[in-house]
């Protein structure tokens, strides 16, 4: 997992965001169809719609990064967001079966 965090400064509209996000997905399931941008593709919204994050640890989540950073840096500038690679998080241990 290579998760990217896009901050967004606080003039850009929360929902225009969501939207971008919208259209970066849509512009993958164009590359890579829909089922495999479902499964390939992890990204989550928060902070109020401020923070975005995309993981980027395949082909499909690489696309889907290029894609979005690409269409917020038109839409709201390149001084708008700044992004950085966010830490993992750490993997989920199976709980071990009750006897």
């Amino acid at each position: 997992m290579t998760p990217y965090r896009y901050t967004f400064d606080p003039a850009v509209p929360a929902d225009e965001l969501g939207d971008t996000l919208v259209l970066a997905v849509i512009a993958a399931e164009a590359l890579h169809g829909e089922s495999q941008t479902r499964l390939d593709a992890g990204h989550a919204v928060g902070d109020g719609g401020r923070v975005v994050v995309i993981d980027a640890g395949t082909a499909v989540g690489r696309d889907l990064n290029r894609l979005f950073v690409g269409f917020a840096t038109r839409e709201f500038g390149p001084d708008s967001f700044r992004v950085e690679r966010a830490e993992p998080a750490p993997a989920a241990r199976p709980e071990p079966a009750a006897a």
